[in-house]
């Protein structure tokens, strides 16, 4: 017997719930990609990247996941030979460092955790001992998906002043725009990236980029440009030149359609909206975590994410048996754990799409499946969660 028959949740960290509103606005024909009302959206659409980044800098629409732009933000600001330093904190800004290694970059990596953020004590230290400068950009993510930790972007920040060091700052919001806030020019941010998939909620293939005036300047000498990502080729007259050829237009109908909806919801409320939601989720999971079968991975409260939530188990329960019945009895789909915790654990994304019965019905999924599989966990996770939700709300 199921009671899976109505709406799926989908409840992974990307892609995440897709709008109707979106899916609709890219339910329409083809246009013309040289004139009319396609480059009035292209415009529009850089503009308002900018205000969701809140950089005054260029931003940059490519067609590609967010690998691609990793890519465009590397191959854009740097030459071969160059030393980037890589701040670990799970698994995403790991794998920016090794695209960087296939390009010729030399990579050094700022030994971290998977169970919290970076430490910018040990930032500022390791770049005051770069005393001839070799270093040319620091790569950390705001928030990594495996691991569910959240770095403190501006902290970061004070710390590459505070040692006084020239590198580009490069940063990874391709969980987090959209979710927390990000403060591009404020924070000295110098290259942004982000994806469609996550906080954004429009289908994956779009990414996007932001440059300060610091990571132009570099791109004026870097020699690993290569012409598909080329910041100067995109800047030029023709409409064409922005995506270096044909636009992805049915993605950018539904981006356009999302941007409106982010806009119109404030980016203030959109963040509210997203702490409050993420606080029901640790309220529950502080409860079922009682029995010392679950837990957090990131063990910090400041250092979890507002936008996903990691869960480990321990042995012997299986995270697999869980997710499967959620999803083949409520119709709930859990994320997987990825990387060094992979099959040890479950993701619960809340970001993006997702509404108050949203992840009520899904941490209710997940608290009956538990105690269908004889998982021991803390009773009453559930109410803790409408609890933090109802006081939230009435704040």
């Amino acid at each position: 017997m199921t009671v899976r028959t109505g709406v799926q949740f989908l409840a992974i960290p990307g892609p995440t719930n897709v709008p109707d509103q979106v899916l609709a606005a890219m339910h329409q024909p083809a246009v013309d990609i040289y004139t009319g009302p396609l480059l009035e959206l292209t415009d529009r659409t850089l503009a308002d990247l900018k205000k969701v980044f809140k950089t005054d800098g260029n931003t940059y629409i490519y067609a590609s996941n967010g690998h691609g732009a990793w890519e465009a933000a590397l191959t854009n600001t740097l030459s071969r030979g160059d030393t980037i330093l890589v701040l670990e904190s799970g698994r995403f800004a790991l794998g920016w460092g090794e695209m960087g290694e296939k390009l010729g970059l030399e990579v050094e990596v700022l030994p971290g955790s998977w169970h919290h953020g970076v430490d910018a004590n040990r930032l500022e230290d390791h770049l005051r001992a770069d005393k001839e400068n070799k270093i040319k950009a620091v790569l950390v993510v705001q928030v990594d998906t495996a691991s569910s930790a959240q770095n403190d972007i501006a902290r970061l920040r004070s710390a590459i002043d505070a040692a006084g060091h020239p590198a580009l700052f490069m940063v990874d919001t391709i969980a987090s725009l959209g979710t927390v806030d990000f403060r591009m020019d404020e924070w000295s941010v110098d290259v942004a990236v982000a994806g469609s998939q996550k906080g954004l909620m429009t289908p994956p293939g779009l990414s996007f980029v932001a440059a300060s005036d610091k990571a132009k300047k570099a791109h004026g000498t870097a020699d690993l440009v290569t012409y598909y990502w080329d910041w100067t080729f995109r800047e030029g007259p023709e409409h064409y030149q922005k995506y270096c050829g044909t636009p992805p237009e049915h993605l950018l109908f539904g981006q356009r359609k999302a941007l409106d909806m982010i806009l119109e919801e404030g980016l203030d409320n959109v963040f509210l909206r997203h702490q409050l939601l993420c606080g029901a989720v640790h309220s529950a999971l502080e409860v079922w975590s009682e029995k010392g079968t679950l837990s957090f991975n990131i063990t910090e409260p400041a250092d979890r994410a507002q936008s996903v939530t990691t869960v480990l188990f321990d042995r012997p329960h299986d995270p697999g048996a869980l997710r499967q019945l959620c999803e083949e009895t409520f119709g709930v789909t859990i994320g997987s754990t990825i990387g060094d915790i992979n099959g040890k654990g479950i993701r619960i994304a809340h970001m993006g799409y997702v509404n108050g019965p949203m992840i009520l019905g899904t941490l209710g999924a997940l608290e009956v499946s538990l105690g269908l599989l004889n998982i021991p966990h803390g009773s009453g996770g559930l109410q803790k969660a409408a609890d933090s939700l109802a006081v939230g709300l009435a704040k």
